[in-house]
């Protein structure tokens, strides 16, 4: 399958919100049960451009097939050089490398914004995106046990970072 990355757009918004929307619904990737609004997306990306944090989609003839972006790993001062990434690729694109591309596009525009440390925070069980991340040379330095409760069971997050 083909793809182009590209910066986010107003007009990306619907197709990233049915992304985001569907991965809050069926699955674990995202610790929330309650869908967002438009409106809600509207703002994130305001606040997003607003940070300097860039926001990519992944989009074929199809329309959006995923989306990344990073931010703040913490709000203090000092942890200013490490960001938290979040990438989620639509269902039926799922394993073809959207993913991959999105956070390698992640990892280099953080380098670019003089970054040192990238942090993905990822379900315990999620055991491809684990496995995407460590082929990226990230490694898991956390391991928190049963710190969110979806589907009516606990959920484990893992912690991974790389060095940018």
């Amino acid at each position: 399958m083909t793809f182009a990355l590209a910066a986010a757009t107003r007009e990306n918004l619907p197709g990233i919100l049915e992304i985001y929307n569907e991965v809050i619904r069926n699955t674990t990737a995202v610790y929330s049960d309650r869908e967002v609004t438009l409106e809600d997306r509207e703002k994130w990306l305001d606040a997003k451009r607003g940070a300097g944090f860039p926001v990519l989609v992944a989009a074929d003839s199809s329309g959006v097939v995923g989306f990344g972006t990073f931010g703040e790993f913490r709000a203090w001062p000092c942890y200013r050089l490490s960001v938290e990434h979040s990438v989620h690729v639509r269902a039926d694109f799922r394993r073809r490398g959207a993913g991959r591309a999105l956070v390698l596009a992640l990892i280099d525009a953080a380098g670019a914004a003089g970054k040192h440390v990238m942090i993905a925070g990822i379900d315990a069980e999620n055991v491809n995106s684990i496995s995407l991340h460590e082929s990226l040379g990230f490694e898991v330095v956390g391991h928190f046990r049963e710190v969110g409760r979806k589907f009516d069971r606990w959920l484990d997050l893992k912690f991974m970072q790389r060095f940018i």
